[in-house]
C-alpha cells in the first residue's frame, strides 16, 4: 500500500490521537481537520515504518508510524487505528523499529528521502537495544542502551535547526557543558531527528535542587545554609558553566552590539506580550504599572548591548549534573516561539534571568495551592535569594556579575515571569501564584 494512501486513510484516528499527546500545541482546541503534507516509507516490511509530517490548523507535525498485521502486548497503548487490515501505531513504542533507525544512522543511509548521517567524527556502535523517555513536553526521545538518546522533532521547521547548530558549535569549541552531537535525520531541508551522547548517570536540575528545597522545608527552623541538602554549592558551579557554555558560542558563532538607539523596539516587545497577557488574566492588573516601569527603564540605558547566541529557553529542567558537572540540553529555545523569535540574537542576561526565574519557582512551588504559612514562606524565599544570589556569583567567575546591570536584569525576569502567568494560567492553574508573587517581591539581589 501507498504510504500516502495508508496516512490519508487514517486522518480521522490521528486527529482523536493527537490531542492526547503530550507535545501537541492545540490540547485547549483540539485536533480540528488533519491534513497530509507527506508521508514516505522508511522500512518496508511486517513490521514496517512510516514516515509522515500532518498539519493541524497550519502547524506541522512529524509523525513516525508503526504497521504490523499483528500486535503485540507491549505497543498496544500507542495504536492510533487500524486501516486495511494492519494495525498503525506510534512507532517510538516499538523497540525494533527504533532499533533499525541506529542500523540506518551508523550506515549514513538514505531511507524514503530522509538522510540519515552520523557526525564525521564518530562511529555508533550498532545492535543496541532502543526504549522511548515517557517524560518530554516538546519531542520524543528514545535511548539506545547506556550509549546514546535520539530526540525525534515533533513540531520540525524548515532550515537549519538551532539545537543542532549550536551543539555542533559548541562541540567544536570543546565544551565540556554538552552532551556530544552524533548525527541527525534530514530531509527536505528539515532535520526530523537529532542523535546524540546519553548520559546515564546524570540528574535533571530541577530533581536536585527540589530534592534540596524538600529538605529545608522539612527543618523549618533552620536557614538554607544549615540544612545538609544545601544547594548553593552547585547553584554557583552551574553559574560557572552557564558563563562558559555563553563564552564558547560568543567565540565561536560570533556577538554583535544593539545600540541604545535601538533598545527601544525591544522595550515595545515586552510590552506587547504583557498586553496580549493582562487581555487574559485578570488577576495581573494590580501589576500592570510596576510591570510597565521596569520595562520602560531599560530605554534609559545610555551603554550598547551585546548580544549572541544563547540557550534561549534555560531553566533547571535544561540543565543536567552529572559525575563530570553540569551539562546544558535542549538548545531549540522556546518551544511556542517562532523560528525567528528563537533564532534571533540576544543579551546572554535572557538565558539568566530564566535561571533566576527558575530557582524562585524551585523554591515556591511545593507551597503554591495551599494555606500560607509565613514561616514556610520565608524560608522558601530564603532559598531563592540563596542560590540566586550562588548563580550569580558563579557566573561572575567566568564573564561580569549579571547583578552589575539590575534594570536589564530585572526587565528580563519580570518579562519572563509575565510569560509564566500566561502558561500557569491555561495549564496550571495552581501555580498562578508563583509569578504573581514575584511582582511582590523584590529579589535580595536587587539593591
Amino acid at each position: 500500500m501507498q504510504p500516502t494512501t495508508l496516512v490519508g486513510d487514517l486522518t480521522e484516528p490521528i486527529r482523536q490521537w493527537l490531542p492526547g499527546q503530550r507535545w501537541f500545541a492545540a490540547k485547549r482546541k483540539g485536533a480540528a481537520v488533519v491534513e497530509v503534507r507527506h508521508a514516505a516509507t522508511i522500512i518496508d516490511g511486517d513490521p514496517g515504518l512510516v514516515q509522515a509530517l500532518v498539519s493541524v490548523d497550519g502547524e506541522a507535525y512529524h509523525l513516525l508510524l508503526g504497521v504490523r498485521s499483528e500486535l503485540v502486548d507491549h505497543i498496544g497503548h500507542a495504536v492510533i487505528g487500524q486501516v486495511h487490515g494492519v494495525h498503525v501505531y506510534d512507532a517510538p513504542h516499538d523497540a525494533e523499529l527504533m532499533g533499525q533507525l541506529l542500523e540506518l544512522l551508523a550506515g549514513n543511509a538514505d531511507r524514503g528521502g530522509l538522510r540519515f548521517r552520523h557526525e564525521p567524527w564518530t562511529t555508533l556502535e550498532r545492535g543496541l537495544r532502543a526504549r522511548p523517555i515517557g517524560a518530554e513536553q516538546s519531542n520524543t526521545s528514545v535511548i539506545y542502551g547506556q550509549n546514546y538518546i535520539l530526540k525525534l522533532f515533533r513540531r520540525p521547521s524548515p532550515g537549519p535547526n538551532r539545537d543542532v547548530e549550536l551543539h555542533r558549535a559548541l562541540h567544536d569549541a570543546g565544551s565540556t557543558h554538552i552532551a556530544e552531537p552524533l548525527g541527525t535525520i534530514e530531509g527536505e531541508g528539515t532535520t526530523f531527528g537529532f542523535l546524540q551522547q546519553f548520559l546515564p548517570d546524570a540528574v535533571e536540575g530541577w530533581a536536585t535542587a527540589t530534592a534540596s528545597v524538600r529538605d529545608l522545608l522539612a527543618e523549618a527552623d533552620l536557614h538554607a545554609d544549615e540544612v545538609g541538602g544545601d544547594f548553593a554549592g552547585e547553584a554557583n558551579r552551574l553559574g560557572v558553566a552557564v558563563a562558559e557554555v555563553h563564552a564558547d558560542l560568543a567565540a565561536t558563532l560570533g556577538t554583535e552590539i544593539v545600540q541604545p538607539e535601538d533598545i527601544g523596539n525591544r522595550v515595545e516587545a515586552m510590552h506587547g506580550r504583557l498586553d496580549a497577557v493582562l487581555a487574559e488574566v485578570p488577576e495581573l492588573r494590580e501589576h500592570e504599572g510596576l510591570l510597565r516601569a521596569a520595562f520602560d527603564a531599560v530605554r534609559g540605558l545610555d551603554t550598547p548591548v551585546e548580544v549572541q547566541h544563547v540557550h534561549g529557553d534555560l531553566h533547571l529542567g535544561q540543565v543536567l549534573r552529572s559525575t563530570a558537572g553540569w551539562v546544558l540540553i535542549d538548545f531549540e529555545g522556546e518551544p511556542d516561539a517562532d523560528v525567528e523569535h528563537r533564532r534571533a540574537l540576544r543579551s546572554p542576561l535572557r538565558d539568566i534571568a530564566g535561571m533566576l526565574r527558575s530557582f524562585e519557582y524551585a523554591a515556591f512551588h511545593l507551597l503554591a495551592g495551599g494555606e500560607d504559612d509565613r514561616q514556610l514562606l520565608a524560608r522558601a524565599a530564603e532559598w531563592a535569594d540563596r542560590n540566586q544570589a550562588a548563580f550569580c556569583e558563579g557566573y561572575a567567575k567566568v564573564a561580569f556579575d549579571p547583578r552589575s546591570q539590575p534594570l536589564l536584569l530585572r526587565a528580563l525576569e519580570l518579562d519572563k515571569a509575565v510569560y509564566e502567568v500566561a502558561l500557569e494560567h491555561h495549564y496550571r492553574p495552581d501555580w498562578l501564584a508563583i509569578p504573581l508573587a514575584t511582582f511582590r517581591r523584590r529579589p535580595s539581589w536587587l539593591t
